[in-house]
């Protein structure tokens, strides 16, 4: 009970302070909501639409249930999930950040996962978009593209030890074998069929359902983003980030680090892309930098954490284990990177773009997503208000 009355004034202090800053430094708190909706705007909407979306209409036409089939034989045993965890877990991968959360979350609302798969199956379907990982970090943050395997490699690794971790976690079900492989195949069609004739709606439906279903979750990752990146600004106004550049420098100098690693990474703890991005520009050492941000993209940055656990605690999730999972998703992450970068005997001298195969088509698709990001969000908006002043004159047509 004292718990809860410290936490509930913990709480009620933090938010009138915020209030009190928002009030005190007006401009400032200004400046960081534009520039949070800026990402927003240009990246983080045109980038995970079409994923949301998709993955709507995939759960819609039953494709969740022919993976579930598919890859029972893979999830029991090795992370005692059910078979659709593999397709979050390889939407999550594709879609980015924080694509896992509301899948499993949905899945979760249709009854499809217990409260203890789902929350374990969240902790470890956190991922990064593999454009961000690819042609962002490596190509234009560190000007080298021999490095996205062994940024994306360690993220992924990180999350699958994140994932048999989280198999210990939570009870024991035995896995029974079913069936050969043939059997398997024509089972998982057989299920996607009786999937989407259960849930039989005309395509039209299904695809405004999935529009304004998305829309409404990107309207709130855009608020997460505002606030976080108003908070970062407000802090660093009152000193609070300088007082956590230098314990941060304290403790990296301990871990062997370079101390000028410090400031530029806590940015990265409250939004990712900002904190990678003054990392790779630092002078330290190419591992050290690599390691570091290696160990960012598994903690995500608060602002990612929080859209997950609004997501995660609108289905009646706890967001405990999500949590824990980032901690230790930094931790491997981190350990794995280090180890890829030996593996792949990346130099600093290797600059090149040409190291890596896909950096040119990468960094040109990365262009034209900033050249057409603010007319996809802007269009993208636009569908949605009309979608939603549709549905309303119907809804009215019906009460009268």
């Amino acid at each position: 009970m004292n718990r809860s009355k410290s936490f509930t004034y913990l709480l009620a202090a933090g938010s009138v302070t915020t209030a009190f800053l928002m009030i005190r430094y007006p401009d400032v708190a200004i400046h960081g909501s534009v520039q949070g909706l800026t990402i927003w705007w240009d990246k983080v909407f045109p980038a995970l639409f079409p994923f949301f979306v998709l993955a709507e209409l995939m759960i819609a036409f039953g494709v969740v249930s022919f993976a579930g089939v598919l890859m029972e034989p893979i999830m029991r045993p090795i992370f005692r999930l059910p078979g659709i965890g593999g397709f979050v877990f390889m939407m999550g991968l594709v879609s980015g950040f924080p694509a896992g959360a509301r899948i499993t979350a949905q899945l979760y609302k249709e009854n499809r996962l217990s409260k203890s798969e789902a929350e374990r199956l969240a902790s470890f379907t956190n991922f990064s978009n593999p454009l961000f990982l690819f042609s962002v970090t490596a190509v234009s943050f560190f000007h080298q593209a021999s490095l996205g395997i062994v940024f994306a490699l360690a993220h992924y690794i990180g999350n699958i030890g994140v994932g048999l971790m989280m198999r210990f976690n939570g009870p024991k079900i035995t896995f029974e074998k079913k069936g050969s492989r043939r059997h398997l195949i024509s089972g998982a069609l057989m299920s996607m069929h009786q999937e989407r004739i259960a849930h039989d709606q005309p395509f039209g439906k299904k695809l405004g359902d999935a529009v304004i279903a998305s829309v409404n979750t990107l309207l709130a990752i855009g608020g997460f983003i505002a606030l976080f990146s108003m908070l970062y600004q407000l802090l660093l106004q009152i000193g609070i980030i300088n007082l956590l550049n230098h314990l941060f420098s304290s403790f990296l100098k301990l871990c062997g680090f370079s101390a000028s690693l410090g400031p530029a990474a806590i940015p990265g703890l409250f939004e990712l892309t900002i904190g990678d991005h003054a990392v790779a520009e630092t002078s330290a050492p190419l591992i050290e930098r690599v390691v570091l941000v290696s160990g960012l993209l598994g903690f995500c940055g608060f602002s990612i954490q929080a859209q997950a656990m609004s997501i995660l605690s609108q289905a009646g999730l706890s967001p405990k284990l999500f949590f824990v999972g980032r901690f230790f998703q930094m931790i491997f992450s981190s350990i794995a990177a280090y180890f890829l970068f030996h593996l792949f005997k990346i130099e600093s001298g290797l600059t090149s773009i040409s190291t890596f195969a896909a950096g040119p088509a990468l960094e040109h698709f990365s262009q034209q997503t900033l050249t057409y990001g603010p007319w996809i969000t802007f269009t993208s908006l636009i569908i949605f208000i009309l979608l939603m002043l549709r549905r309303i004159r119907k809804v009215n047509k019906l009460m009268k």
